[in-house]
């Protein structure tokens, strides 16, 4: 039996990998792919929080930004640990990109879904976070959507990422509760109320576009391989019937949201 018969009776079979070696080209290149998405999304994510560090509204919530940052810096050296042990040449990789991970578009532009630098972050870690509020409601959005997406590693074929991903997923889950405490404190005060809803449909819009186009040829790959679990739209409407609920308890209102799959490539885009 070859090694990619054998991969394929261990996948089927339930049996995550290991190694490298138990692994077809197919299979790594894939895994290093997405992996490289969640790393450098988490690095380029922690980048864009550290100005909250002085900005933040008290010294508790300084604090909290801080840890935020922290975890986010520790999420992109596990994953970038875990590519390393792949042979990925990861120093080289962040040194060509170093300066990119900062770039940050203009407030009021509107990408949709592309990529538009040559590192692999998810989209959404373009858009700077001017406000308090802006910090707030990508906690309360984009995190949340990570955790989504990130319930399918927690069962994928790749053993090293699953248990790696169960710190990095109990502090993300830290991450929004903490947007989610704010957005009812920001929802409930008329003084902040108008700049909540705004802000809320900002970036949820932004988020929906992060979750890929549904059938798509990448992710129907995934999840032949077992690095993914669910269609694209299927996560995406997870994450949606989620924050509605929310919402409604808010009082907010869910933003029309249209696909723009014209500007998506074919591939899954994944977040930290």
């Amino acid at each position: 039996m070859n090694r990619g018969e054998e991969m394929t009776k261990k996948l089927e079979s339930g049996v995550p990998l290991e190694s490298p070696d138990e692994m077809t080209d197919e299979y790594r290149a894939n895994l290093v792919h997405l992996m490289t998405m969640q790393a450098d999304s988490e690095l380029a994510g922690g980048y864009g929080y550290v100005p909250w560090i002085a900005k933040a509204p008290t010294v508790e919530e300084k604090h909290v930004v801080a840890q935020i940052v922290k975890d986010e810096l520790r999420h992109a050296a596990v994953m970038y640990g875990l590519l390393g042990d792949l042979g990925f040449d990861v120093d080289a990789h962040v040194r060509a990109h170093d300066e990119i991970f900062t770039m940050r578009i203009a407030p009021d532009a509107d990408i949709g879904t592309a990529r538009i630098t040559s590192d692999k972050r998810v989209n959404i870690f373009y858009y700077p976070i001017d406000t308090w509020a802006d910090f707030i409601f990508f906690n309360f959005c984009m995190d949340r959507g990570a955790g989504h997406q990130l319930e399918d590693v927690r069962q994928c074929s790749y053993g090293p990422w699953v248990r790696a991903i169960e710190g990095i997923f109990k502090e993300e889950k830290f991450h929004i509760r903490h947007g989610e405490y704010w957005v009812q404190k920001l929802a409930s005060d008329g003084a902040t109320r108008e700049e909540a809803q705004a802000t809320f449909a900002k970036w949820y819009i932004r988020t929906m576009n992060i979750f890929g186009r549904p059938g798509s040829a990448k992710n129907q790959l995934y999840r032949r391989l077992r690095l993914k679990l669910r269609d694209n739209d299927e996560v995406r409407q997870a994450f949606a019937a989620e924050v509605g609920g929310l919402c409604q308890k808010f009082g907010l209102a869910v933003p029309p949201w249209k696909p723009r799959w014209g500007e998506l490539p074919e591939e899954a885009q994944i977040p930290g």
